[in-house]
């Protein structure tokens, strides 16, 4: 497990966990470790990449010779970290600097699995960008493109379809499978079976978000509470339609 190793390791720590990217920059200057790490092995870049996404704290730690790629005591990766939240310019910070974009996690999901399986269609085109492979699946063996096409993502499909993503037709299945399907329903049904622990019941709310893009149509978003308190959530985009549309064009 990786610790500390000194108390300004631990002013280190502190300053990212508080956001103070002045003290950040002063400890550094002052020959404190980039590499410092907190009591549970997460150095102080994956806790800037994923906790506050601030891209100028990531970079200043970069900048001191932090390693891009190391990973926490459990697996986890700044790059995936940052991915999931869809910190597009942490991402960008971490590639330049060398971060591999292909790299898994001890769990088996890369960067752009993560990108894709949460509908940040902006993080996944910078992904491609510094050359991450759209053909490379998660570790449930579904490709991004496939993945995207499930989520209901119509820009995120875009960016893999403009990068020759392939698995086209069975992105189109797919797509395809969501028409007229109750998003909201199925949701509500999967997190009900994965929660509920009677005799407790649970309660769920469900809301309507627009997309993190233009074109991405609405998100549905449900919440699971048990006794008042959120227990758990999913949510899915509903451009399946829309997706089902351009894949057509897009596979004749």
């Amino acid at each position: 497990m990786t610790r500390a190793r000194s108390p300004r390791d631990r002013e280190l720590i502190t300053a990212v966990y508080g956001g103070d990217r002045e003290a950040v920059a002063r400890l550094l200057a002052a020959g404190v470790s980039p590499e410092a790490g907190d009591d549970d092995g997460q150095t102080a870049l994956y806790l800037a990449a994923v906790l506050g996404g601030d891209a100028e704290t990531v970079r200043l730690l970069l900048a001191a010779g932090a390693d891009p790629g190391r990973p926490t005591a459990d697996g986890d990766s700044p790059l995936c970290g940052a991915a999931v939240h869809g910190l597009t310019e942490v991402v960008r910070a971490l590639l330049t600097a060398g971060a591999r974009p292909d790299a898994p996690e001890a769990d088996g999901c890369t960067a752009m699995t993560w990108a894709v399986r949460n509908r940040h269609a902006a993080t996944a085109g910078v992904l491609l960008e510094h050359g991450a492979d759209p053909g490379v699946p998660g570790p449930d063996g579904v490709l991004p493109l496939v993945a995207a096409a499930a989520q209901g993502s119509e820009a995120t499909v875009r960016v893999l379809l403009a990068h020759d993503a392939p698995g086209r037709e069975a992105a189109l299945t797919e797509a395809r499978s969501w028409r007229g399907r109750d998003v909201a329903g199925e949701l509500r049904t999967a997190l009900v079976a994965a929660y509920e622990r009677p005799p407790m019941t649970l309660t769920t709310v469900t809301r309507r978000e627009n997309g993190e893009d233009g074109d991405d149509g609405a998100t549905v978003v449900v919440e699971v509470f048990r006794d008042g308190v959120l227990t758990g959530g999913g949510e899915r985009g509903t451009g399946h339609e829309a997706i089902a549309a351009l894949l057509e064009g897009a596979v004749r």
